[in-house]
């Protein structure tokens, strides 16, 4: 009989666990082998995202305005801490709150995520310890201006678009996000997979803009300027180059302090007088007025349906030129009863108010200009004038630049040009022609009549020494809750440098000047003050060979001729001359100057020492209110032969 041992059934039982061993590997590794590879795999590597530096924003010059910063973000698993005390020290030494500090050191917490981004030399020690780790962030750093980051816009903390063209053109600007392989270790420990680098992020295209730096410098300190000393709620200038439609500066300010946005974009307004120069064109463009042609402007007082229109300058008679140059309501209205409603709508519709620019803004405001079935009586008569029409800064700096450039109406443009992260063009600005609005004759006319306007106008006070400028001045009443708010006023200047071949459009708005508030006596002066820094400048979009043909010659080097008068803003501030500065003949000149000077210092000089100085180094003076012996531009400023020198008097 078959008997089996003791050992025996040791030895099969011993065999069975061996097969039953073998059968689950074969089981694990065969069968299951790819689930338990993945499910390692995934305790162990991990993809984390790499968010892609946004692309930089530049000035027109190509220098930086905008640019992303690489960051890290900081997270703590506090159990994993060796040495809890040590951690918390060095996180408040990197800039960490207290209150955080310690909530990354406490035990009791599986996990910390710390606020804020942080320079990754600064915690380069931190992510070094055991259980603090880090994840890429970045930082959008912005050099600009206020004014400028008003355009600009900006992104959240999590590198989300804001607003401005940091919104509108995010898709440009966001960039591709890579991918970081991360391995742990049996204790945790994170690091970067050696043999899998993961996917490198692809930085944004880079924008750059049409703003030259100097002249939106410029127009910012003038604008602020302007907005202190008047006592204005805020204030917008344009410059823009008629020839191609670029924008080379843009300046908005507000006193309210929650107004953010770009206003000269978003914040139509009645422009007033302003328009006037359009129906002087319409009417040219149909043949039904000559510049020379008069009118009866009834003494300057006139009733139309029911509604008194006043005239500042009054006069029983007009010609169209004179009516432009002395903004004459009454002129304006008898002459726009020459075109059909719709001839007024259609001049006014082409010019292209009503529609937005088209700049990429993403709150840009398209104004206001209702269709002829939708106007009162009243109406011709107030659109005539600029009223019962909404326009931005923008839309009529860009109708204007149709006057300066022959007739033209173009599409403006604030971004020059758009080059992917490897230097690829991906956009490039050019010229771009809405539609003729006026023959060059027409623009040319009108263009005379608006050199008329300052020189001997309403804005006398934008004419500068050295060169020609046209221009227009208007004022409008400002409306409150639907209605015409008594004593406020928006009052405006647009101006075209030089007259004959303008090189820019210069509009400048106030709101609510307080004391004297036509645009005439308030926006002109900014404008001048604008053209003199300009043409001091070294750098502000300005073709100096083509102006040098458009400046003007002194008659003769004499005393009256060398001293130029005093502005009437000026004397206001300042009082009369009380004494004549009598200079000696001067030697027959050599051939003019044109080479760019310092301005010379002549701080402690006598006043009629410092105009001699002024002078020989081949400045114009004009004198100005403050402490003696300063100037504007500053000392030691290089500016070009014939600039005005502004000279504190000391009165």
């Amino acid at each position: 009989m078959f008997r089996i041992s003791r050992i025996g059934l040791v030895h099969a039982a011993l065999a069975m666990f061996a097969t039953a061993l073998v059968a689950k590997a074969a089981h694990v590794q065969l069968w299951q082998g790819a689930r338990w590879s993945a499910q390692a795999e995934a305790q162990h590597v991990s993809d984390a995202p790499v968010p892609a530096p946004r692309g930089p924003i530049l000035d027109a010059g190509g220098q930086t305005l905008v640019e992303s910063r690489q960051l890290v973000r900081l997270s703590v698993a506090p159990r994993q801490l060796r040495n809890a005390r040590s951690a918390r020290r060095a996180l408040e030494r990197a800039g960490v709150p207290r209150t955080w500090a310690y909530r990354a050191a406490d035990r009791r917490r599986a996990w910390v995520q710390l606020p804020g981004r942080f320079i990754p030399t600064d915690v380069a020690t931190l992510v070094a310890m055991r259980g603090v780790y880090a994840a890429p962030a970045s930082d959008r750093v912005s050099a600009a201006s206020d004014g400028l980051r008003r355009l600009v816009g900006s992104v959240n903390g999590d590198g989300v678009a804001v607003d401005g063209l940091e919104l509108s053109l995010d898709g440009t600007l966001h960039g591709t996000t890579g991918t970081s392989t991360v391995m742990r270790d049996a204790a945790g420990r994170s690091f970067d997979s050696p043999a899998a680098p993961g996917v490198p992020p692809t930085r944004g295209a880079s924008v750059q803009l049409t703003i030259n730096r100097s002249l939106q410098d410029i127009a910012e300190r003038a604008l602020a300027d302007a907005v202190a000393r008047m006592s204005a709620t805020g204030g917008d200038i344009v410059v823009l180059d008629p020839h191609d439609g670029a924008v080379l500066a843009m300046a908005s300010r507000r006193t309210d302090r929650l107004s953010t946005t770009t206003t000269a974009l978003t914040e139509p307004f009645e422009p007033g007088s302003t328009l006037k120069p359009f129906i002087a064109a319409a009417l040219l463009s149909r043949g039904r007025a000559r510049a020379d042609e008069t009118v009866s402007t009834e003494g300057g007082t006139l009733t139309v349906q029911g509604r008194t229109i006043t005239d500042l300058h009054r006069a029983d008679r007009m010609s169209l030129r004179e009516v432009i140059m002395y903004s004459s309501n009454v002129g304006i209205v008898r002459f726009a009863e020459r075109l059909t409603k719709r001839e007024e709508y259609e001049t006014l519709r082409d010019l292209g108010f009503g529609t937005p620019t088209g700049v990429p803004y993403p709150s840009e405001a398209a104004g206001t200009l209702r269709p002829p079935r939708a106007w009162s009586a009243q109406s011709p008569a107030s659109l005539a004038m600029g009223y019962e029409i909404a326009v931005t800064p923008l839309q009529l700096a860009a109708a204007y630049a149709a006057i300066a450039n022959g007739g033209e109406l173009l599409e403006p443009s604030v971004v020059k040009r758009i080059d992917a992260s490897n230097g690829d063009p991906l956009y490039r600005h050019e010229r771009r022609v809405v539609r003729r609005v006026m023959s060059a004759e027409v623009a040319r006319e009108v263009r005379q009549m608006l050199a008329g306007v300052v020189a001997k106008g309403t804005a006398v006070e934008a004419d500068l020494a050295t060169f020609a400028v046209a221009g227009k001045s208007g004022t409008a009443r400002r409306t409150e809750h639907g209605r015409y708010a008594k004593g406020r006023y928006t009052a405006t200047f647009v101006g075209l440098f030089p007259a004959a071949e303008p090189q820019y459009v210069i509009l400048v708005k106030l709101d609510d000047p307080v004391g004297a508030y036509y645009g005439g006596r308030t926006a002109a002066p900014v404008t001048r003050v604008i053209l003199e820094a300009a043409l001091a400048a070294r750098d502000a979009a300005l073709d100096r060979r083509a102006l040098a043909s458009h400046e003007r010659r002194p008659v003769a080097e004499s005393a009256a001729a060398v001293m130029a008068p005093v502005e009437a803003a000026e004397t206001e501030a300042i009082g009369s001359v009380p004494f004549v500065v009598a200079l000696a003949e001067p030697a027959p000149a050599a051939a003019p100057r044109r080479v760019p000077n310092a301005v010379p210092s002549v701080e402690g000089m006598p006043l009629r020492s410092a105009v001699h100085a002024l002078h020989r180094a081949g400045f114009q003076v004009r004198l100005t209110a403050g402490p003696q012996g300063s100037t504007w531009p500053a000392s030691g400023t290089i500016a070009p032969p014939g600039s005005v020198v502004r000279l504190s008097s000391g009165r």
